[in-house]
């Protein structure tokens, strides 16, 4: 039995006793990071993490790059990265969750013709909300707090071995949502069945053809790669806008001045947020890198996110609510007694 409290290897010369104390030593190491306030590393939410510890440092020589699932990961970032990151995720999943309920809870209040639209919005931030909730748990897990409570080491999170941080969450949660969304806008409208069809068989494909092309530039580090798939997946996107602006306004031209008004906000707001993606998807190509690229890129795809999803299905709603009063006067008169009365 060694000093350090562990079985070393016999020795029969200076070589044999160096290997065993190399080996006792990482190992006392581990033995004294059992105490939190020492070790020096905790996981988020103050765990104590002795092994993760050993992996990281015993060698201090872990700097290679990470690759998460679909996007490079960097393996540090500081305190302040690291809580904006968390923060963000954890926001956009509460939104999410929260848009869920609501749009359920407001069903009853539209036309039947209606509700489809309001269903498949709550779906969409259903959908939303579960792979938020996968992403918030991938990168809290993949981050290790580093130098918590060493005097005069400030605090940072490294990457974890293994398999790292899996952002293909987002590339699964885009594919699902975004035909969905493209899918109530028309549903919403309540317009003639072949004009709904025709409308809708141009715009899913497109999308989920947008998705998917965009992907395999996302898992690569190499720029001209990159720059391919990136520009392949952009002519399915400016054919859905054409669509959306020139089509859809060409068939939704009988409806009420105030919905049309409301369909060209939501069609702005598409744009706007889905102008964020693309952005977001060059910062290799434009030498943005790093962690606070990194930081950015989360912060930029969550808050598009939750304005994508949850302000437009509450805009969805709102259209319906129009669409309802405009198309049944007994409706209208029925949801203004029920309306709380100002005094």
């Amino acid at each position: 039995m060694g000093r350090h409290g562990v079985d070393e290897f016999p020795t029969d010369g200076e070589h044999g006793a160096s290997v065993g104390l190399r080996i006792s030593k990482p190992l006392a190491r581990l033995n004294r990071a059992t105490d939190n306030s020492t070790c020096g590393v905790r996981r988020p939410g103050g765990q104590s993490d002795p092994i993760g510890r050993l992996e990281a440092h015993a060698s201090g020589a872990w700097r290679a790059s990470r690759k998460g699932f679909s996007v490079e990961v960097v393996e540090t970032l500081t305190n302040a990265q690291f809580q904006t990151v968390y923060n963000i995720l954890s926001l956009a999943l509460a939104a999410m969750a929260a848009t869920t309920v609501f749009l359920l809870a407001v069903t009853p209040r539209v036309l039947p013709r209606y509700r489809l639209a309001l269903v498949v919005s709550a779906m969409v931030c259903f959908i939303a909300a579960y792979h938020y909730m996968r992403i918030f748990d991938s990168f809290s897990d993949a981050y290790i707090a580093v130098g918590a409570g060493t005097p005069g080491v400030q605090e940072v999170f490294e990457l974890v071995k293994g398999d790292g941080f899996n952002e293909g969450y987002r590339y699964v949660d885009w594919l699902l949502t975004v035909p969905l969304l493209l899918f109530e806008t028309v549903a919403v409208l309540a317009l003639p069945a072949a004009v709904r069809r025709s409308l809708l068989w141009k715009l899913i494909p497109a999308s989920a053809l947008m998705i998917i092309l965009g992907y395999p530039g996302e898992v690569t580090a190499e720029i001209a790669p990159k720059a391919i798939w990136g520009a392949l997946s952009t002519i399915p996107f400016i054919y859905i806008l054409y669509v959306l602006f020139v089509e859809l306004s060409r068939a939704a031209k009988s409806q009420p001045n105030q919905v049309g008004k409301e369909l060209a906000g939501l069609r702005w707001l598409l744009l706007a947020t889905w102008g964020v993606y693309p952005i977001s998807y060059a910062f290799p190509m434009l030498g943005l890198d790093g962690a606070d690229a990194f930081v950015y890129r989360q912060i930029g795809y969550s808050l598009a996110d939750v304005l994508a999803k949850c302000l437009y299905g509450l805009l969805i709603f709102k259209i319906a609510r129009i669409k309802s009063m405009d198309d049944s006067p007994e409706f209208a008169e029925a949801e203004m007694k029920e309306a709380p009365s100002s005094k």
